[in-house]
């Protein structure tokens, strides 16, 4: 899979924000929103799904707010807010009424942040391992302590980063290349980054309010959202845990799970193949 065909761009949102996106393909628009551990960025975090999806969509990957080539920091006191707000500006530049979103683990949050803020905007919605689905409540997994801790203590290293990726990303991390680390590692310790990481767990006297904005499950919202959603959940993921699956499955109405066995927190790396028919199947099919 080359990406041969990526066009990158950064525009500038009306609130005065750069957001860096790449995009491929024709058809109906289709977001990537990429997870959020040190160094992710858009392009990278789908590179074993961009071609084939772009075969049937207008494939858009931006990098996040606090991401990439995008615009460095967000409001701390409504972090997947300030996410939707970021995205939501990027499709309204674009001038995309309404698109299909993609979103992996913190990318997944963004998504559904989006779609409970402006379901007209958001079509239909694959989640794979979404953040916020009970997982700010009581200790965080090994994983996602890995990933808050990563700039904390002695500050970045390569093998931190190692270790967080080859142990909580994947389930069998035989396919992924020392290239993986080493771009990410680059991009983790952007000076910019360093100065106001884009994702750490809340504290101070605002922490249990903004703990409880990125909670969904405490959204009243929630039940009342109709957008067709697909989550795919990797049975032995050990940053968001699978258990948020069934709970999606169980208050959303039109929600379908799929658990993908012997698979870690990077499904649509892992499991490139099933993933990508998987999702085209859902967004093109017909519902009543």
């Amino acid at each position: 899979m080359t990406t041969a065909n990526l066009v990158e761009r950064t525009v500038t949102t009306v609130d005065g924000k750069s957001i860096h996106y790449a995009e491929t393909g024709s058809g109906p628009a289709l977001l990537l929103l990429h997870g959020g551990g040190p160094g992710a960025s858009g392009v990278p975090n789908y590179v074993r799904n961009i071609d084939a999806l772009a075969e049937d969509f207008r494939v858009i990957v931006p990098d996040l707010p606090g991401y990439g080539g995008s615009y460095k920091g967000i409001d701390r006191s409504d972090p997947f807010g300030a996410l939707a707000d970021g995205i939501r500006g990027l499709v309204d530049v674009l001038g995309v009424d309404s698109a299909d979103f993609v979103g992996n683990s913190y990318g997944g949050a963004c998504a559904l942040r989006l779609a409970l803020d402006s379901p007209d905007r958001v079509r239909r919605m694959v989640l794979m391992g979404p953040g916020g689905i009970g997982t700010t409540r009581g200790i965080p997994t090994p994983g996602l302590q890995s990933l808050l801790g990563y700039y904390g203590g002695d500050g970045p290293s390569r093998e931190k980063l190692a270790r967080f990726i080859r142990e909580y990303l994947v389930h069998d991390d035989h396919l992924l290349p020392d290239e993986v680390i080493d771009a990410r590692y680059r991009a983790s310790i952007d000076p910019e980054v360093i100065a106001n990481p884009p994702l750490r767990r809340p504290s101070g006297p605002t922490a249990l309010r903004t703990l409880w904005r990125m909670d969904f499950t405490r959204d009243s919202r929630l039940r009342e959202l109709r957008t067709p959603t697909l989550v795919i959940w990797g049975a032995e993921d050990k940053v968001n845990k699978p258990s948020g699956g069934p709970t999606l499955a169980n208050t959303m109405p039109n929600c379908d799970l799929l658990v993908v066995a012997n698979t870690g927190h990077w499904v649509q790396w892992e499991r490139a193949a099933l993933f990508n028919a998987v999702t085209r199947d859902f967004l093109i099919e017909e519902r009543p």
